[in-house]
């Protein structure tokens, strides 16, 4: 039960998987599942959830993460969910946003990602924010990662140097045959001194893993199969902190 708690979804708003230098290519977005699986765990739970993007605005939600092979239970709801429909269609522009004010910040990812969510400054800005705020647990899922690496700390570090963390492998983006994007996850937190976790397979993409960075601020997943136990892990951190603070 985490009634009077919030949570704040947020996604890319880059549309198009185009190499780079180009304009043109298949429709692509968020991951239809790394947005409706994070949702509904954290409404269910009773938390008020806003969802927001880049841009703000409509939200690109790629197409072919709804195919009846990837498709979630969440994803189903979420197709007949007037409410939430609308959340994505007028998602909320971070730059408007007060990161402070929310128990919980979940970055999706999906392709559309690597566009955009790590060259944001203003997303690196809002997450240090939230960081130093201390009442945010920040986590994310995939290419959700890259929400990160622009965030610094008080004298102008990278906030998540050091840490133990993951997102989709190096591995994955190659079995998928898409490494057209601009960045990769498992490369970008490597080049911060993240300490990289995963799981591997036969194919990275039966393979996952969450994992609770050492101070508990950040709680990260590695792809698509990792938003449920991503997000009850975030509400769990919550609830230590809140009956701390209670004992307190």
């Amino acid at each position: 039960d985490l009634k009077g708690k919030k949570a704040l979804i947020i996604t890319t708003s880059h549309g198009v998987l185009n190499a780079l230098g180009e304009t043109t290519g298949k429709a692509t977005g968020v991951m239809a599942s790394e947005m409706t699986v994070p949702y509904y765990e954290f409404l269910d739970a009773g938390m008020e959830v806003d969802v927001a993007s880049i841009k703000g605005g409509k939200i690109p939600v790629d197409p072919q993460t709804l195919i009846f092979l990837l498709k979630t239970p969440e994803d189903e709801r979420f197709l007949t969910d007037e409410v939430f429909q609308d959340k994505v269609n007028q998602s909320l522009k971070i730059d408007d946003i007060d990161f402070t004010k929310y128990d919980a910040i979940f970055m999706s990812g999906g392709w559309g990602a690597a566009y955009d969510l790590g060259y944001s400054k203003v997303l690196g800005k809002k997450i240090s924010e939230a960081y130093y705020a201390q009442t945010p647990i920040i986590g994310s899922v995939c290419h959700g990662a890259l929400g990160l690496i622009q965030a610094k700390d008080t004298v102008g570090n990278y906030l998540i140097t050091g840490r133990t963390m993951t997102g989709v492998t190096d591995k994955q983006i190659k079995e998928l045959g898409i490494a057209v994007t601009p960045q990769h996850p498992e490369t970008e937190l490597r080049k911060l001194g993240v300490n990289f976790k995963s799981n591997t397979a036969f194919r990275d993409f039966f393979a996952h893993i969450t994992v609770v960075d050492e101070e508990r601020r950040f709680v990260t997943g590695q792809n698509q199969n990792s938003g449920y136990e991503t997000a009850q892990q975030m509400m769990g951190i919550i609830l230590e902190n809140s009956s701390k603070k209670v004992l307190d």
